[in-house]
């Protein structure tokens, strides 16, 4: 018996890597983010100590619950605070963290 002529099988051309996507964020992830950073600025700057602990209580409620209702309205509080001191031209509040909660406010 003649033997077949072995051959090595072909491979495969490589298919290219597909593109790499962001990893999908939590739904609610940006408006935390902002009420986190607004609570902080209001405590560094010492301004409407009502709305410090509402935001905190809110974000504590958020991490319980995941109903991000309080945290949308606290945001828009804060969001004319810091307008009218961004107006009054204080120290400590920039125009990109008025963007950011404007940001976080429009993907409700």
């Amino acid at each position: 018996m003649a033997k077949a002529a072995s051959k090595t099988p072909a491979k495969a051309p490589k298919k290219a890597a597909a593109p790499k996507k962001k990893p999908a964020t939590p739904p609610y992830q940006l408006i935390e983010e902002v009420c986190k950073a607004s609570l902080a600025k209001l405590q560094e700057l010492e301004l409407d100590y009502q709305l410090q602990s509402e935001i905190n209580w809110c974000l504590g409620s958020f991490q319980n619950d995941g109903n991000p209702v309080g945290l949308y309205l606290m945001a828009e509080r804060a969001l004319a605070i810091f307008k009218a001191e961004l107006a009054a031209k204080r120290k400590g509040v920039t125009a990109q963290l008025v963007k950011d909660i404007e940001k976080a406010l429009k993907d409700r």
